[in-house]
Formats: structure tokens, sequence, C-alpha cells
């Protein structure tokens, strides 16, 4: 298992997980979300499921909330 920082808190994850894999995992839509991969914003949704997690990286998934 590998350990993540996810907006703050540890998860365990596989090793070789993905973003995508990730998101699936807690049931995320990649489009209603940024993630933010160690400090770097990922911008291209198309690379999640190629984008390699590590042990000891760091997550941030940012949700857009609509309104007015």
């Amino acid at each position: 298992m590998i350990t993540l920082m996810v907006n703050g808190a540890p998860r365990e994850l596989a090793p070789r997980s993905t973003v995508a894999g990730l998101l699936r995992s807690l049931g995320i839509d990649p489009r209603l979300v940024v993630v933010e991969h160690n400090r770097a914003i990922l911008r291209d949704r198309e690379t999640y499921s190629m984008h390699a997690l590590r042990d000891g990286d760091s997550i941030e998934i940012v949700h857009f909330v609509g309104g007015g």
C-alpha cells in the first residue's frame, strides 16, 4: 500500500494507483473537480488515468460549487 495525503487526510491506496483511480474510489466525477498533485494543478483530465501516484504524494481535490 501507498499512503497519500488527500485534502489533508491520510489515505491508503494500492501501488500503481492513478489520479483517475483515486477519484473513482472516492466516487468523484472528474469533470466536477480540479486536482492538484504535489502543488501542481493537473490541467488535462484526459491524463488522469496515466498520472501515477506515489507514496507520500499530496493531493488536493477542489469541487466546483454553483450558485448565484
